[in-house]
């Protein structure tokens, strides 16, 4: 090879190696995804014990799409009702009155139980026939005397045709945020499950702080767990004072066609006229009592269990007189009043 040659060659390379090299292109970052959400529990609130199904995680989109449900009029019918109406947080997540006004003025029969602390509960509703919080939160929605939507249908329907909940659900559910009763009902539940009660003063006095409950609530707290006494352990169990079973209290059992209340999901022999024990937490708050608002006052539930319910063929073994005291039943009134504590949800506490 002659030496021009080999001089050509070795010019090219030395242009092809000082050429600038092309920019490497930017990696395209992976979609983002849902933002997880943990829950914060209130003092006395144990989080071993929350329900919250694998297939529905919490998410902060997801919540905070709940939530917008939650308060959304257009659910119902005539675009006047929303979960709110009735199970309003102002009046401790249930309803003031006896029982909820559906759309067109219809009455329903049974009060509506507070949503507090319904994360730790599977099964849902005063008979228990919703087996989670999904469940449950389409209910409603459905039934005639509430908010009397036709089918889930109409609901999808309503909600497809705002861009807005459309962006919400695309957030909410990706990749493809379809908008459907399965997915309002995740929505729902998850943001019910951020409604919670603790740090009250009975919570404050177990921590250690014993100026947190007055004299007439310790002698109260003593009757509550005393077995010869008001026996309400035996029921109203655990950190969240419910052991979330069925019970004959006689409540409504002398109407001429009684409310059966478990029975009628269950069919078993002894669930007639049983009905789910609430919490007792923010008792205070939730009047009027029982699955029927037929007791107004704490006063009156008290003395309801004190002369023990009302006697029926199948009223609970665990119901009996107590022979409590005025006074006694007074202090016990006491506390429950201080099971009201810190009420919180996504979006009150900076979520």
């Amino acid at each position: 090879m002659s030496a021009r040659y080999i001089l050509l060659a070795a010019v090219l390379a030395l242009t092809a190696c000082s050429r600038p090299s092309e920019p490497e292109r930017p990696k395209a970052e992976p979609p983002k995804g849902p933002t997880p959400y943990k829950l914060t529990f209130p003092l006395g609130l144990s989080a071993d014990s929350a329900v919250i199904p694998k297939d529905n995680p919490l998410t902060v989109e997801k919540i905070r799409l709940g939530k917008r449900l939650y308060f959304e009029r257009r659910l119902s019918l005539d675009n006047t009702l929303s979960c709110a109406s009735c199970h309003v947080p102002e009046k401790g997540f249930a309803d003031p009155n006896q029982f909820s006004t559906g759309v067109g003025g219809q009455k329903g029969n049974r009060q509506a139980p507070t949503v507090i602390n319904r994360v730790f509960s599977a099964a849902q509703f005063w008979d228990g026939r919703a087996a989670s919080l999904e469940d449950q939160a389409v209910g409603p929605m459905q039934n005639p005397a509430e908010m009397a939507m036709p089918s889930m249908v109409e609901v999808v329907t309503r909600l497809t045709a705002d861009p807005s909940y459309v962006a919400d659900f695309k957030a909410a559910f990706p990749p493809d945020g379809e908008i459907t009763d399965r997915n309002v009902a995740r929505a729902i539940a998850s943001f019910e499950r951020t409604i919670l009660s603790g740090n009250s003063p009975f919570d404050r006095f177990l921590a250690g702080d014993k100026s947190a409950l007055g004299e007439a609530a310790q002698r109260g707290y003593k009757i509550f767990k005393d077995e010869a006494k008001g026996n309400c352990e035996t029921c109203h169990a655990s950190f969240n004072f419910t052991d979330e079973n069925y019970n004959n209290l006689g409540i409504g059992m002398a109407a001429k066609n009684p409310d059966l209340g478990r029975h009628v999901v269950s069919k078993l022999e002894g669930h007639q006229g049983a009905f789910k024990t609430p919490t007792l937490r923010e008792i205070a708050s939730t009047a009027p009592y029982m699955h029927d608002g037929s007791q107004k006052t704490l006063e009156e539930v008290v003395a309801f269990y004190t002369k023990g319910g009302h006697r029926n063929r199948w009223l609970s073994p665990k119901v009996k007189p107590l022979h409590l005291t005025k006074a006694e039943q007074q202090d016990l009134v006491e506390f429950l009043k201080a099971l009201s504590g810190e009420v919180t949800w996504y979006g009150k506490t900076g979520g």
